[in-house]
C-alpha cells in the first residue's frame, strides 16, 4: 500500500515516553495532535492568503470539524432580499473535513466558486445547496477500507518504525478478529464482537475498530454499547535466578544433540540465540531492542565501562541506555564474545523494516521452544523487574532501565510477584530488621562499656591524687 506524504512531520519527533500505558499513549497522541493543529492553522492561513492575493472573493471558515466556503452570492430561491442588492453572505458546506488534505480541497473549491462568480455564471446547483450527499446502496467491508485506512492513519501519525509497528497490529487484529469480508454496519459488527469468546481478542478487536472508525470518520456503526469483561491475568512462569543460569546451557546442549547433517552455515546459529538469552536475562530488554540497529561498536568499546546497552531510538519507547542488574552475568554469559556479536551483525545487517525485525523476534521465541526452555523471552524481562524489587532497587530506577513508566512497573510487572518471591522479600526484610536490632543492641553495649571505662579511669585518677 502507498503511504501518504509525510512532509507534515518533517522535523517532528513524537515523545518517546509512551510505554503502552494509557497515560503514555495519551501523552504521545496529545503531542502529535498539537503538532497537526499547528500545521493545519498555518495551512489554512496560507490558503486564505493565496485566495486574497488572487483576488478570489471566497473565504474559508473552519466550523467544528469542517471547512466551509464563505461568499456574497445571489439570493437562494425563497430568501428575502433585505438589502435590495439581490445578494447575501452565505456559508456553503461541501463536507470538506478540517484536515490538511481538506485545506487543499477547500482552496480548490474556493477557486472554482470564485471563477463562477467572476464570470457571472454561479447558480444554486444541488452541489452548493448541499443535496449531493450520496447514500450508498452497498456497505463497505473491512477489506475495502484498508488502503484508505493506512493513508489516513499516517496523515495523523509520523511514519516511524514505532508507528508502523502499531499499525501492523491493527491490520492483524482486523484480519484475525473482525474479518476482511465483514460489512461495516451495526448488525455485522455486533455479531462479530459477540462471537469472539476470548476477552483479549474482543478487547483488541474493539480497540482497532475504534481507531478505524475515527480515522475514516465512519458513521455506519458505533461501539459505545459493547461491554467487555476485564481479561483474566495470564499465568506466567517467571524463572528464578537459579533457573536463568541453569537454562542458559540449553542452547549448548541442543547443539550437541541435533542432527549432524545440518547445513554448515547453520551449525553455530545457536550461539547467537544463547547470547540473546543472556542479554535478555541480564538487562531485562524487549527482544526487539537487541535487533533494531544494534550498536555493537559501543557495546565492545573500551569506553563502555558500565557495560550499558544502547537501545535504538526506533524502538517502542525510544532511546535509552540499559544497565545490568547482575554485572557479573556479563562475564558469566560471555556477552562480549566477538564471535556471538558477529553472528548478531550478520542476522541484523540491513534489516530495518518492521517485518524484518518481527521475523527475527518470532525466530527468537521459536528458539526458546526448540531448546526446551520452559519460559518465554519476555518472562526474562518480568524476572528482571521482580529481581530488581527483591534487591531493593528504587521503582523509578528499575522502570527507567526497562524503558517503561512507574505505572506499568507497579501495575503490570509486579502482578507476577509469586508467593515464593513474597516469602523471599519478607524474609529479607525480617533479616534486615533483625540485623538492625542487633546493631542497636551492640551499640548500646559498646556505649555502656565506654561509660564504664571512663568511670573506672576517673576513679583511678582520683585515687592517685588522694594517694599523693
Amino acid at each position: 500500500m502507498e503511504i501518504s506524504d509525510q512532509g507534515i512531520f518533517e522535523g517532528y519527533e513524537p515523545p518517546a515516553s509512551t510505554d503502552g500505558s494509557y497515560k503514555g499513549i495519551q501523552k504521545q497522541m496529545a503531542a502529535t495532535q498539537q503538532h497537526l493543529d499547528k500545521k493545519f492553522q498555518k495551512a489554512i492561513a496560507d490558503a486564505k492568503s493565496r485566495l486574497r492575493a488572487g483576488k478570489v472573493k471566497v473565504g474559508l471558515v473552519v466550523a467544528k470539524d469542517s471547512i466551509q466556503l464563505q461568499a456574497s452570492l445571489p439570493l437562494k430561491s425563497g430568501d428575502i432580499d433585505r438589502n435590495g442588492t439581490g445578494y447575501k453572505q452565505y456559508k456553503i458546506s461541501l463536507g470538506i473535513p478540517a484536515s490538511l488534505d481538506g485545506v487543499k480541497t477547500a482552496e480548490e473549491e474556493a477557486q472554482e466558486l470564485g471563477k463562477l462568480m467572476a464570470r457571472k455564471q454561479f447558480e444554486w446547483t444541488d452541489k452548493y445547496l448541499g443535496k449531493l450527499a450520496k447514500v450508498k446502496d452497498d456497505i463497505s467491508t473491512v477489506g475495502d477500507t484498508l488502503k484508505d485506512f493506512e493513508i489516513k492513519y499516517f496523515q495523523s501519525h509520523k511514519l516511524t518504525q514505532k508507528s508502523k509497528h502499531t499499525f501492523s497490529y491493527y491490520l492483524d487484529y482486523l484480519k484475525r478478529y473482525v474479518g476482511l469480508d465483514t460489512p461495516l454496519n451495526q448488525e455485522s459488527i455486533d455479531c462479530v464482537i459477540a462471537n469472539l469468546q476470548n476477552e483479549h481478542a474482543k478487547q483488541n478487536a474493539v480497540k482497532t475498530l475504534k481507531v478505524l472508525r475515527n480515522t475514516l470518520t465512519i458513521t455506519t456503526f458505533n461501539l459505545e454499547n459493547i461491554k467487555i469483561k476485564k481479561p483474566q491475568t495470564q499465568i506466567r512462569d517467571i524463572p528464578s535466578d537459579e533457573d536463568v543460569v541453569l537454562y542458559y546451557q540449553s542452547f549448548y546442549n541442543y547443539s550437541r544433540s541435533r542432527n549432524p547433517s545440518i547445513k554448515k552455515s547453520c551449525l553455530d546459529s545457536w550461539k547467537m540465540w544463547q547470547w540473546v538469552y543472556g542479554m535478555l536475562a541480564t538487562y531485562g530488554l524487549r527482544p526487539r531492542e537487541l535487533f533494531v540497529t544494534p550498536n555493537i561498536d559501543w557495546w565492545l568499546s573500551s569506553e563502555n565501562i558500565d557495560n550499558t546497552w544502547k537501545v535504538h531510538p526506533d524502538t517502542k519507547t525510544g532511546y535509552r541506555e540499559a544497565l545490568p542488574l547482575h554485572p557479573d552475568w556479563v562475564e558469566l554469559f560471555d556477552l562480549k564474545n566477538p564471535e556471538f556479536l558477529e553472528l548478531l551483525k550478520n542476522q541484523t545487517d540491513n534489516k530495518v523494516s518492521f517485518s524484518d525485525i518481527n521475523t527475527i523476534r518470532v525466530n527468537c521465541s521459536s528458539w526458546f521452544r526448540r531448546v526446551n526452555i520452559p519460559f518465554t523471552p519476555y518472562d526474562l524481562r518480568h524476572a528482571w523487574a521482580i529481581r530488581a524489587h527483591i534487591m531493593g532497587v528504587p521503582i523509578k530506577a528499575a522502570a527507567d532501565n526497562l524503558g517503561h513508566s512507574v505505572e506499568i512497573h507497579t501495575e503490570v510487572y509486579q502482578k507476577w510477584f509469586s508467593l515464593e518471591n513474597r516469602k523471599k522479600v519478607i524474609k529479607l526484610a525480617v533479616n534486615r530488621s533483625d540485623d538492625v536490632e542487633a546493631l542497636r543492641e551492640e551499640n548500646a553495649r559498646l556505649r555502656a562499656e565506654i561509660e564504664f571505662y571512663k568511670l573506672t579511669l576517673a576513679r583511678r585518677q582520683v585515687s592517685e591524687l588522694i594517694g599523693q
